[in-house]
């Protein structure tokens, strides 16, 4: 089977990326290892079409257009056109892209268009109580009649989806993200640095991390030898002001020196970071699936996440970690506290959250979902 992706955000090695990133370049390596053939297409600040292969994925990328008149509408005509040649080459049994690729891409009899809901515009407008954007709208609903068919990586994200827009009674079926499990490997409990506490992710509202600043004081209160590393790349706002120096000047100072922040980091040096924390807190407000939590649960790290979103999915409280409110910096507190006040228990936690990774999210039977739904769909064509 030959899979084509629209995306530009495949990762070249050594590069800091994203969830969408983190997503392409575990799934397609398995998707290689099984024998299929991938090829990512997108379009990218370049002056010249690029073609290279990167761990055996065909990756092309095209020149954004300049064009101050309707350059959207010429990029998709651009992308378009590169299909068709591809496709002349090695036929492409399935085009996959996220919720607004297929707006304005022309329909073709050959080409089977699969949206997987990464979270569009709707759904995290909805989520940050956010206004619609009527152009992203617009263009969000015309790709999803262009699909044929749709993967949500959550239940949560399909039902919330659902409720915002038509999915006009084609096939929604949900099939999480891999973890690397290989890259995510057991950790060492010799090398946990007691009080350690690791945040990663964007270092944004959504995410959580002022709110879990906000919570420091009163864990700290009661266990003085607790401090924050934080992993990921600053946000700034309409005016260019950094969320990172927002947080630093609110922060009173007897605080703000337990608190260490990194900066953005390689998404292949994160298992080290993952392995020296006691607890990895990560209180985001809303996620499809979020991928930093299965991650470090795989490693056997006792998870802290919301209750929000996909977080019930992911981890069964008290069990395998556990969920608490990510707009309230009490309950993210009273969670913290718990959770170290039972520290002999940490370890099963650990265990328990690693087990259920390995049967929720292994790359292998992950990637052998998705190939078995790709074939029912082309089948049913």
């Amino acid at each position: 089977m030959h899979i084509c992706f629209l995306s530009q955000e495949f990762p070249k090695p050594g590069a800091i990326y994203g969830g969408i990133g983190t997503f392409l370049s575990t799934f397609t390596k398995e998707l290689l290892r099984q024998g299929h053939h991938v090829t990512v297409l997108g379009i990218g600040f370049v002056d010249i079409r690029m073609e290279e292969i990167i761990e055996g994925v065909r990756v092309i990328t095209i020149p954004h257009r300049k064009s101050k008149v309707l350059a959207w509408r010429k990029n998709y005509q651009d992308v378009f056109t590169e299909l068709v040649s591809i496709h002349t080459q090695t036929p492409i049994d399935i085009i996959e892209g996220s919720e607004l690729n297929f707006a304005f891409l022309k329909r073709h009899s050959d080409f089977t268009y699969v949206i997987r809901l990464h979270g569009g515009h709707h759904f995290f407008a909805e989520g940050e109580n956010r206004k619609v954007n009527r152009w992203k709208s617009f263009q969000e609903k015309r790709s999803f009649q262009k699909a044929v068919a749709f993967i949500a990586v959550s239940d949560y994200v399909k039902v919330h989806t659902g409720k915002l827009l038509s999915f006009g009674g084609k096939r929604v079926e949900v099939i999480n993200y891999p973890v690397p499990l290989t890259k995510f490997y057991e950790a060492d409990p010799d090398k946990v640095v007691k009080g350690k506490l690791v945040f990663a992710g964007t270092v944004c509202e959504k995410k959580g991390i002022r709110q879990l600043i906000l919570a420091l004081p009163e864990i700290i209160e009661k266990f003085p030898e607790v401090h924050l590393e934080v992993y990921g790349r600053d946000s700034r706002d309409s005016q260019g002001l950094s969320f990172t120096e927002m947080l630093k000047e609110s922060t009173p100072a007897e605080i703000l020196e337990k608190i260490n922040f990194h900066g953005p980091v390689s998404h292949d040096d994160l298992p080290k970071y993952y392995e020296q924390a006691e607890i990895c807190v990560f209180p985001s407000h809303m996620e499809t699936q979020g991928l930093v939590a299965p991650e470090a649960m795989s490693m056997g790290k006792p998870v802290i996440f919301s209750d929000k979103g996909p977080g019930p999915e992911t981890i069964d409280h008290g069990v395998t970690g556990w969920l608490c409110d990510p707009l309230d910096p009490r309950s993210i507190a009273q969670t913290v506290i718990q959770a170290l006040q039972g520290r002999e228990k940490l370890g099963e936690i650990g265990a328990a959250a690693r087990k259920k990774v390995h049967s929720k999210f292994d790359p292998e039977l992950i990637t052998k979902k998705n190939v078995a739904f790709y074939s029912e769909i082309l089948r049913s064509k």
